[in-house]
């Protein structure tokens, strides 16, 4: 008797930063892996080393139009997810959220595939409630530069869940806070690439403010790791929960402790805060310990010494 066929699995957005991580993890277990991605904030390089693979496939497609595949699992990640790129083309961003999410729902219902949306702390906005938790509906700016992405993702989020009670899918939703790691782009205007990129250059590390915004940066191993064990929960766990370190740093702290492992000598410069800028991200994952039994296990100078060194040898 034959062994039961592997799961077919789809990631969009599989060749960026989180993404490519995600599909390295689901081929070790055994998966069949299709990475879905246009390469608007990702690169080749993420996914070079997957290629060979037999259980890797790699398909260039743009999300705001349908896909027509069969599949088990939806990992739904494709949006640009730092200022520099959802900025760059807002219109776009805000299509690639909800068109994209109605595209791959509908191939969800299609094929009865479970279906998880990567959603975003962003959701919070610049939050009136500290530590975040999942029942806050936010403080978000609707018409500043950063709603694109902020607005687009809380679509996201309402049309999952009306497809849910609509259709009865099996619809699972994640908040993710700042996550950090080896494939971040060294231009995507995000403070732990930004800090690395400029300490290693001698450069002085640019600090918003007075550094005093706070910030929860989560390995992103551990972010993947939270991502798996929420698709493989029961149907009925349709979250959103929060994924994300708990542990809380001021931007100031995280200069002064990059600049310490880098051995940087550019100091810090400061400047004013760009708009809409949130004073504090800390996420509340007592949801996510008690569902999914998870928790972040990887210490923020571990974590970071791994990216120092990626950043090191040249993305």
């Amino acid at each position: 008797m034959n062994a039961a066929a592997p799961p077919r699995i789809l990631v969009t957005g599989g060749a960026g930063f989180i993404g490519s991580h995600l599909c390295e993890a689901l081929l070790a277990t055994g998966a069949e892996v299709l990475c879905v991605d246009n390469f608007y904030s990702s690169t080749r390089g993420n996914i070079h080393h997957l290629l060979p693979n037999p259980r890797f496939e790699f398909l260039r497609h743009d999300l705001t139009f349908p896909l027509f595949v069969e599949v088990d699992e939806i990992y739904h990640l494709a949006c640009p997810a730092s200022p520099v790129f959802y900025q760059r083309d807002p219109v776009q961003t805000t299509k690639t959220s909800v068109l994209g999410s109605i595209n791959m729902l509908g191939l969800a219902k299609r094929t009865g595939a479970r279906i998880l949306l990567a959603s975003t702390s962003e959701v919070y906005g610049n939050p009136e409630i500290h530590p975040q938790t999942e029942d806050y509906w936010g403080n978000v700016n609707p018409i500043g530069p950063r709603s694109c992405y902020d607005e687009g993702k809380r679509c996201a989020e309402t049309l999952f869940f009306d497809y849910r009670r609509q259709h009865g899918m099996p619809i699972k939703v994640v908040r993710i806070f700042n996550t950090y790691g080896p494939r971040m782009r060294p231009d995507d205007g995000r403070v732990v690439s930004n800090f690395i990129v400029q300490a290693l250059a001698g450069e002085a590390l640019t600090v918003y403010g007075e550094g005093q915004q706070t910030r929860s940066f989560c390995y992103v191993d551990d972010l993947v790791d939270g991502l798996q064990r929420m698709m493989a929960t029961d149907p009925s766990v349709t979250g959103p929960i929060n994924l994300g370190n708990p542990e809380e740093t001021t931007v100031r702290e995280l200069a002064d402790l990059v600049l310490q492992m880098t051995g940087g000598t550019g100091g810090v410069r400061f400047e004013s805060l760009p708009v809409d800028d949130p004073r504090q991200r800390q996420p509340d994952i007592t949801l996510a310990a008690s569902t999914l039994g998870w928790q972040p296990t990887t210490p923020l100078e571990d974590g970071l010494k791994r990216t120092i060194e990626w950043f090191s040898e040249g993305p």
